[in-house]
């Protein structure tokens, strides 16, 4: 099974989207193996996106996401990056499905809700990155409904 990090920022905190995008995930049939409510420092903003410290924008992202708590996650199935990035939608809310946590949340992609993993590797790496303590190992009653 593989696992990714998921994020919902502080917008989504603040909003009170807390519960439902929690339960998009839920409902899909993920596991949820680590949630920490945290709000988090510069410096360590600045670890979680040293990808695109190059950016112009890359200051204006620490700042916000350093502005309010945040809810860190990860969670574990199958594909769960690539389908946890369908079901948060495009970067860009107005690119987003109608369906999708973005699309039916955000308006301005400065104020997206949430952040995924973009890959099982990107996964790892915030993963250890947010947990260093590791997450919980347990295996639902509903796996077997949900895997073959």
């Amino acid at each position: 099974m593989e696992q990714t990090f998921i994020m919902i920022k502080p917008d989504g905190v603040q909003r009170g989207l807390v519960g439902e995008i929690i339960g998009r995930f839920e409902k899909k049939g993920f596991t949820l193996r680590g949630l920490k409510f945290i709000t988090v420092d510069s410096a360590f903003a600045e670890k979680h996106y040293a990808d695109l410290s190059a950016k112009p924008f890359f200051c204006g992202l620490v700042e916000y996401i350093v502005s309010g708590p945040v809810v860190a996650m990860v969670w574990e199935g199958k594909n769960v990056v690539t389908t946890g990035r369908k079901l948060i939608g495009a970067t860009n809310p107005a690119e987003s499905a109608p369906g999708t946590i973005r699309g039916d949340f955000a308006i301005d992609i400065s104020r997206n809700v949430v952040h995924g993993s973009d890959s099982a590797e990107n996964g790892r790496k915030e993963i250890t990155l947010w947990f260093p303590e590791g997450v919980a190992e347990w295996q639902s009653s509903l796996h077997s409904w949900i895997y073959e």
